[in-house]
């Protein structure tokens, strides 16, 4: 079974949605409340760790089920370089590049890797003494914490990522017992 493919955006649209097509989706299969409960869980994760990689996010969403195993679904876009790549596949299971199965797609691999460029960061430093006296002043983490990517590792069974140029799919596998 699939499910409709959902339109998410970094506004909030489609996120519920989302989340309501993997519940139906489990219920469809016959799925108890807390194996309904723990696929809607990674599908806000799955969500959330993409937002947080890839920023901005277009993305499409879905659910396939077999049996007891569900595949969620998610491919987006977004303008790609050395950072975003480097955290994309360390969040897969494999630590590889799923389109970089084939020679072919090996070598488009390496091609798409040489024309990455880095990221483009200014950093404006403030004296201690300075940065001190502002009151509220908000410290931000440009690191992303990978928390989503930690729950999601201990619930699934595996996540796959596949990068092509500037689109990245993302597929979760859950086999649920």
């Amino acid at each position: 079974m699939k499910s409709d493919v959902i339109t998410i955006n970094n506004k909030g649209k489609g996120f519920k949605e989302a989340v309501e097509a993997t519940k139906k989706a489990a219920q469809l299969q016959g799925l108890g409340e807390k194996d309904s409960l723990q696929l809607q869980l990674c599908t806000e994760e799955l969500l959330s760790m993409a937002r947080s990689i890839t920023g901005e996010v277009s993305a499409s969403y879905w659910v396939e089920s077999e049996d007891n195993k569900f595949c969620l679904n998610m491919t987006t876009e977004t303008v790609m370089d050395k950072k975003k790549r480097e955290l994309l596949i360390e969040a897969s299971s494999s630590r590889k590049n799923e389109a970089a199965n084939t020679f072919l797609g090996t070598l488009r691999d390496a091609f798409e890797q040489a024309m990455l460029s880095d990221t483009d960061k200014t950093v404006y430093e403030l004296p201690d003494d300075v940065a001190a006296d502002i009151v509220g002043r908000y410290i931000d983490s440009p690191e992303w914490d990978g928390y989503e990517q930690s729950i999601l590792r201990r619930m699934v069974d595996d996540i796959k990522i596949s990068i092509k140029g500037g689109v990245v799919a993302m597929t979760v596998i859950k086999q649920v017992k």
